[in-house]
This record gives C-alpha cells, structure tokens and sequence, in this order.
C-alpha cells in the first residue's frame, strides 16, 4: 500500500486511459498466427530487421547522449528567457506528425534538399538520423530536469575547492544527474 489518496471519480478516466493503450495490443495479439510465431520472428527476414533495429537503435542513442547531454547542460544553466526558447526548439520534434517529420528530414537531406550531397535518404544512417530526431527530446527534457532539480550549489563548492569545470562536470555534475541521463537513454 503506498498510502496515497485517489478520489474515486479519478478510477473511470484512468480506466479508459488504460484501455485506450491495451485495446489496440489486444487487437495485435488477437491477430497473431500463433501457430507459425516462432519461425516467423525467428526467419531470416526478422533476424535481419531485429539486428538493423538493434544496431541502429544503438548507435542513434549514444549519438543522442554526446550531443542530448550537453543541450540538456546548457538549457539548464541557461537564464529562463534563454532556457524556455531552447526548450521550445528541443520539443518541436514531440508536438509534430512523425510524417512531417519524415518529410522534413528528406527534405533536408533529399535529392533536393541543401544536404542532398551526403546520400542519405533510404539508408541505414538515415534510419539513424530518424531515431536521433526522434528520440533527442525525450533525452535532453529528462537529463535537462535532473540537471535542473540538482542545482548548482556543489557545482560552486566543488569551484571553490579548486576543481577545473571539466572535473566538476565529470565528478559532481554528471553523477548527480545519472538517474536522469539513465531515464533519458533508457
């Protein structure tokens, strides 16, 4: 028991919160050849898909963390007039379509696009560049609240002490950001 109070009225909006995400999985799961699951996700068609996701998937989130990480930073220890803006630029990728999403990224990097040299369009980087594009806000808004909520208090003991800013970030600053970085990666 966590102790917690919930008023009643709150049980039937959350009942239909909860089916509005299990009734679509259900309908999933009811689909399902349950009969031929096993060699269909273990066919060398999904095998390959499975890698390509995982590798991918990887790749994109340490490419989000070298650069999701010092965003986070510099809008948390940005001014609030400052700060807001970047966070308004950061979640523009949330509030959008994935399909424009899409769209704007060929056309960035389409045939006609200003980034039409580089070759990306349907290949494995842009599968990469797609994820990054995707998943760079929800790294950056946790990391940037762990950052936020640890203050700079230790960050200024640790300065005057005679720490270089590089050992603060390294020994003060990221360590007590790491739930933060760790639900952002995750």
């Amino acid at each position: 028991m966590t102790g917690g109070f919930i008023p009643r009225w709150l049980i039937v909006p959350a009942g239909v919160g909860l089916l509005f995400l299990l009734v679509p999985l259900t309908a999933l799961v009811a689909r399902v050849q349950w009969t031929t699951l096993l060699s269909d996700v273990t066919s060398p068609a999904a095998l390959s898909a499975l890698g390509l996701s995982l590798g991918t998937g990887a790749v994109a989130t340490a490419v989000c963390a070298v650069v999701g990480i010092p965003l986070a930073l510099l809008i948390a220890r940005s001014a609030d007039r400052t700060a807001a803006v970047l966070r308004a630029l950061v979640t523009v990728p949330l509030v959008l379509p994935p399909m424009v999403g899409g769209v704007a990224l060929l056309y960035l990097f389409g045939r006609s696009g200003p980034l039409a040299g580089l070759g990306l369009p349907f290949t494995t980087p842009a599968v990469v560049l797609a994820q990054v594009f995707v998943a760079l806000p929800f790294l950056v808004l946790a990391v940037e609240g762990a950052l936020r909520s640890t203050g700079v208090a230790l960050e200024r003991t640790a300065a005057s002490l005679g720490a270089s800013r590089a050992t603060i970030l390294r020994r003060v600053t990221l360590p007590l950001a790491a739930p933060g970085i760790v639900a952002g990666v995750v």
